[in-house]
C-alpha cells in the first residue's frame, strides 16, 4: 500500500485530494493548522501541526510505523498555504510572504533531504502577469519574465524555483501544478477568504425571497476560469505520476466575466438578482491559459461553470440556512 502525505489537508483542495487518494488505494496522512470542518476524518491519520515551524515540518514527514509501515512517504503532495480570495490576497500581502515561503522552504528542504521519491507543489495562475481581453492563449514558460499582479503570485514563483532547485540536487522527483481558480461543495464559503463562485452562491443565498440585490466589485468585466474541484483532483493525480517537469496549468478552458459568473449562479437560483458593481479589489483583467501540458496527459475538465454552480449553490445554500439558524 502507498503512503501519502498531504499538507494542507485542512483546506478546500487539500481534503478533496485526501479522499481521491483514498480512493486510489493509499494510505493517507493529512496535516494542518486546523482540521477539515465538514471532512475532518477524511485522512487514515491526522495530525494538528503549524508547518511554518521546521520541527513540525519533521513530524509530518516522519513514518514511525503503524499502520503505515516504516519508512518514507512514497508521495508528498505541499497544499499548505496562507491565501484566500481577492480581498484576503490584497490585505493580506506579509502574511502570505511570510507563512507560505516558511512552509514551502522547510518541507521541500526535509522532503529532499530524507529521500522523499516524488514531491508535487501546488502553485497558481497568479504568477502570471495582467492580460488583455483576446490576447493568445499563454504557456507556462512565459511566466518569465515575471510580472504578476500580487505579493501571493511572487511567492508561489519563488517556491516553485525552489521545489526546482532541490530536484536538481537530490534527484526527488517534483510536480508543480499551476491551479486556476477551484471551487465546489466543502469550500471557504465565507469569513473573507472564500472565492468569487463561492462569494457569488452565499450572496445570493442570503437574498430573503425571491428578489434582491448583491454587491459585486469592480464593473464585472474581469474575466476568470473557474475549475471543478473533482477535476482540479484528478489533474493532480495524473501529473503527479506523470513525467512532466516544470510546472502545469491546471484550468477549465471557459471563460466568463464576473458577471456572467453571477448571472449563472442567480439563473441557478431561480431568484431575481440585480447586480451593484462597487469599489473593492479584483485583480488582473485577464487571464488566458494554455492547458496544452495537462492535455497531453488525456486530461480535460469534465465540469462547465453551469454543472459546477448547480452542484455547489445547494451545499451553500445549505450552510447559510445553518448559520441562520445558530443565531436564532
Amino acid at each position: 500500500m502507498k503512503k501519502a502525505l498531504v499538507c494542507g489537508a485542512g483546506g478546500f483542495i487539500g481534503c478533496h485530494l485526501v479522499k481521491k487518494l483514498k480512493q486510489e488505494g493509499y494510505w493517507v496522512r493529512g496535516v494542518d493548522i486546523k482540521p477539515h470542518e465538514w471532512s475532518p476524518d477524511a485522512a487514515d491519520e491526522f495530525m494538528l501541526l503549524d508547518l511554518r515551524i521546521e520541527d513540525n515540518c519533521r513530524k509530518a514527514l516522519t513514518v514511525d510505523g503503524g499502520a503505515a509501515n516504516s519508512g518514507t512517504f512514497d508521495e508528498v503532495y505541499q497544499l499548505a498555504a496562507d491565501m484566500g480570495g481577492m480581498g484576503f490576497i490584497h490585505s493580506a500581502e506579509t502574511e502570505i510572504m511570510h507563512n507560505s515561503v516558511l512552509i514551502n522552504i522547510y518541507m521541500t528542504d526535509l522532503a529532499a533531504r530524507l529521500g522523499v521519491p516524488r514531491y508535487f507543489f501546488s502553485s497558481s495562475v497568479c504568477v502570471y502577469r495582467d492580460m488583455k481581453h483576446g490576447e493568445p492563449e499563454m504557456t507556462e514558460a512565459e511566466a518569465i519574465p515575471a510580472h504578476p499582479d500580487n505579493e501571493y503570485g511572487w511567492e508561489k514563483l519563488y517556491s516553485e524555483r525552489v521545489a526546482e532547485a532541490y530536484e536538481r540536487r537530490y534527484g526527488m522527483q517534483v510536480r508543480i501544478a499551476r491551479f486556476q481558480n477551484c471551487y465546489g461543495p466543502e469550500g471557504t464559503w465565507t469569513g473573507g477568504r472564500e472565492k468569487a463562485p463561492a462569494a457569488m452562491c452565499r450572496k445570493v443565498a442570503e437574498i430573503g425571497g425571491d428578489e434582491g440585490t448583491i454587491e459585486v466589485w469592480g464593473d464585472g468585466s474581469a474575466v476568470r476560469s473557474y475549475t471543478y474541484v473533482s477535476d482540479m483532483v484528478d489533474g493532480i493525480y495524473l501529473l503527479m505520476h506523470s513525467d512532466l517537469h516544470g510546472a502545469v496549468n491546471i484550468g477549465c478552458p471557459q471563460y466568463v466575466t464576473v458577471d456572467e459568473l453571477a448571472n449563472t449562479v442567480a439563473q441557478i437560483s431561480g431568484k431575481k438578482v440585480t447586480i451593484k458593481h462597487v469599489q473593492g479589489p479584483v485583480g488582473v483583467q485577464s487571464r488566458n491559459f494554455s492547458n496544452e501540458r495537462i492535455y497531453s496527459l488525456g486530461w480535460k475538465a469534465k465540469v462547465f461553470i453551469e454543472d459546477g454552480i448547480r452542484l455547489t449553490y445547494p451545499w451553500i445554500v445549505k450552510q447559510v440556512e445553518a448559520a441562520k439558524a445558530k443565531k436564532i
